[in-house]
């Protein structure tokens, strides 16, 4: 693989701002390596979290002797194992993400986002996945923590042809069928087209299953906005159909219905628990990371 296409994914500025940043997972995790996180099981490592009576078969050389001199009776120190989290990243490449030109296109922009959150993670040691999607899951590239995986993960996106509709909470559906327990699911995609309720119905499962979901919802500046101007001819993205229309006629309509589905969709995430980031493709990614790293870490710091 070429350096201009893992360069086109991988920004240099944008990783001078956010490549020491951690992601930290807000709940606990199981894993299967050594790593900064903390785990809801016990054993004797890292961090001191109580005491246990002592049984046979136990390892004398975690006896407490200080304990037992006053108490008279054996105990065993306990420790908070430490370890790693998997984090998926889910990405929409269905035909409605090819919206908007250049860097501002929104499965670039998304694409781009996963990417450099992939190489966060793999930075402190962390796994991640990714899994691509639109009618089903056309492909994924199982977790790992080698810093390999961002070229494996910039291989994938580079052979991606956004052309079909999407099916979100199927392929969410199926992609949670392959977890473990107690990860991080990222979903990156417009959402347009997508039925909430299905999608709540898929939101619960994750949730039961303690999963932590953020869903980053990707749109073009033009889309939230409705900048546009004088008569547009408008062209489907996954259904072909044409409009050819004055855009103060439509403006007023389609903002209303924007913000009836996003306050939806916002009800729905905080009802179960999830977190959603608005993405405007316009906005500086590094100014994006930033502040969304802050806000995760302010919430750590407050559980």
């Amino acid at each position: 693989m070429s350096n201009t296409v893992l360069h086109r994914y991988l920004d240099p500025e944008v990783l001078a701002h956010v490549a020491d940043r951690h992601l930290e997972p807000r709940g606990l995790v199981i894993g299967n390596l050594a790593g900064a996180h903390k785990s809801p099981l016990n054993g004797f490592a890292v961090e001191f979290a109580g005491h246990r009576e002592y049984t046979p078969g136990d390892d004398p050389k975690h006896i407490d002797w200080r304990v037992y001199f006053t108490r008279e009776k054996l105990f065993i120190k306990q420790y908070e194992l430490e370890t790693n989290f998997v984090c998926h990243l889910v990405l929409d490449v269905s035909a409605s993400m090819r919206y908007g030109e250049g860097r501002e296109q929104k499965l670039l922009y998304a694409g781009q986002m996963a990417t450099m959150l992939g190489y966060s993670i793999v930075r402190q040691s962390d796994k991640v996945s990714l899994a691509t999607f639109d009618e089903q899951v056309r492909g994924v590239v199982p977790a790992s923590n080698s810093m390999d995986q961002v070229v494996r993960m910039t291989q994938h996106l580079d052979l991606i042809e956004p052309k079909e509709k999407t099916s979100i909470a199927e392929c969410l559906n199926e992609v949670a069928r392959r977890m473990g327990r107690r990860e991080i699911v990222m979903v990156f995609s417009d959402f347009f087209g997508t039925d909430l309720k299905e999608l709540e119905s898929v939101l619960q499962r994750l949730r039961y299953n303690r999963h932590e979901v953020v869903l980053f919802q990707v749109l073009h500046h033009e889309e939230i906005t409705f900048d546009l101007d004088g008569m547009v001819k408008f062209v489907g993205l996954e259904v072909a159909d044409e409009l050819l229309a004055q855009t103060e006629d439509l403006r007023r309509g389609y903002l209303a219905a924007l913000q009836r589905f996003n306050d939806e969709f916002q009800e729905i995430a905080q009802r179960n628990g999830c977190e959603r980031i608005l993405v405007d493709t316009r906005r500086p990614m590094s100014e994006l990371f930033i502040d969304y790293l802050n806000q995760r870490s302010m919430l750590n710091r407050g559980r």
